[in-house]
């Protein structure tokens, strides 16, 4: 672990011009282009031809979360302007039962001009559905990084969810200098996209389209999906000089017990599409190791930490750990396991159940960054020197890549 732990975060840099970050997809998603790592040979094509880099038998998993319109704005009496960013639900904590929520609900967001925000409540008047509604933020405790803000409506016939689309704003990446479009709303959810719950999207997937999943089903290839709702400690840089300074972001995770049966009936083996994929599967070798020395453990217990991965050698197979999952739902008659994660994939970590990932490219000195290069043994500059010779777009909206190493 100490190896791990001393990784420096500036051997994973490299030169990112402006012009190379896509700001905008492509019209039609699945035209983008695809690099293909293919056990150390590098070459490109488009994404159309993704099929013929699988197998068939394989399974591929794929992240179903949906972005929320997680941005809102608030003008004070004085015209300042506070934008508020929900992060996550704090009363009720569940997704899905907060945005069913009528009247009121809470959640942990991050506060834009909080210097103009010392007190009181913040009031805007909307309209939902023909209905002029009074919707007022009221700041609360300091949680980390976020504050918990009490959101309340005056009409308990609207729900969190209707006030969201009424009023909010989709957040597009920091990064991409530029405001939401109307057209984002479209064009930044994948065409799977269904839970809602994530500000930010699993990017890799944004190059699906309904006729590339096709010709997957078509190769024979068997397709599940997971829930990961991507935070936006996604975007947080790494600023510790090394790697153990560097707290990774919790994220919420849901996996249905039918995807637990696949992975089993594949030997706990996967395609991931998309970094996000990736920890959640990873994580459940986690999960399935809790469970073997805690068979009671409730889902909370669950939570997989940062470090676990490096504290020692486990001798527990892949396949036993899902396995082990499996039983846990089986006892405690659960269709779906919910629980959190916080693993961080860097070089010294070892692989137990992704086989293949489908990713972009990621920015300069992320966690992202190091998950690719411990999927490769290291090998990851080659591919990014590649991608910027050979004109590939990088970041959210930009261009993919399949890596089998």
């Amino acid at each position: 672990m100490e190896d791990t732990k001393h990784i420096k975060i500036s051997e994973y840099d490299y030169p990112l011009p402006d012009d190379r970050i896509a700001k905008f997809p492509l019209q039609i998603r699945d035209q983008s282009k695809l690099l293909v790592y293919n056990k150390g040979n590098i070459s490109d094509t488009h994404f159309t031809s993704l099929p013929d880099y699988l197998e068939k038998g394989e399974l591929m998993i794929f992240n179903n979360t949906k972005v929320i319109q997680a941005r809102l704005h608030f003008h004070k009496q004085t015209g300042a302007l506070i934008e508020i960013f929900c992060l996550e639900p704090a009363s009720p904590s569940d997704y899905a039962l907060s945005f069913q929520q009528r009247g009121k609900c809470s959640w942990l967001c991050m506060i834009g001009n909080l210097k103009k925000w010392k007190d009181g409540q913040l009031t805007r008047q909307v309209d939902i559905s023909g209905k002029n509604i009074e919707f007022t933020a009221k700041r609360g405790d300091i949680h980390g990084t976020s504050h918990w803000i009490d959101f309340e409506w005056n009409d308990d016939t609207i729900t969190f969810a209707d006030v969201l689309e009424a009023v909010g704003e989709l957040p597009i990446p920091p990064y991409l200098n530029r405001d939401t479009e109307e057209s984002d709303k479209e064009t930044y959810q994948t065409v799977y996209s269904k839970i809602k719950g994530s500000v930010a999207a699993p990017t890799a997937g944004l190059h699906f389209t309904e006729r590339v999943l096709k010709a997957i089903d078509d190769k024979g290839v068997d397709r599940e999906e997971l829930t990961l709702h991507v935070g936006a400690g996604t975007f947080k840089p790494v600023k510790s000089e090394e790697i153990k300074g560097h707290e990774m972001h919790t994220e919420y995770i849901s996996v249905s017990r039918q995807t637990i049966d696949k992975l089993i009936k594949h030997n706990a083996k996967a395609v991931a599409v998309g970094t996000t994929s990736v920890r959640t599967l990873e994580s459940l070798y986690y999960i399935g190791l809790i469970i073997e020395k805690n068979p009671e453990a409730n889902q909370d217990e669950l939570h997989v930490s940062q470090w676990i991965p490096y504290e020692k050698e486990y001798d527990i197979t892949p396949l036993q750990a899902i396995q082990n999952i499996a039983d846990y739902m089986e006892r405690n008659k659960m269709e779906a396991l919910h629980t959190s994660t916080q693993i961080i994939i860097a070089p010294g970590y070892s692989y137990n159940i992704v086989k293949k990932i489908v990713t972009n490219f990621h920015q300069p000195k992320s966690t992202l960054l190091l998950l690719v290069s411990a999927f490769l043994k290291g090998d990851w500059k080659p591919i990014y020197e590649y991608a910027l010779s050979h004109d590939f777009r990088f970041l959210s909206y930009g261009d993919s890549s399949i890596l089998i190493p």
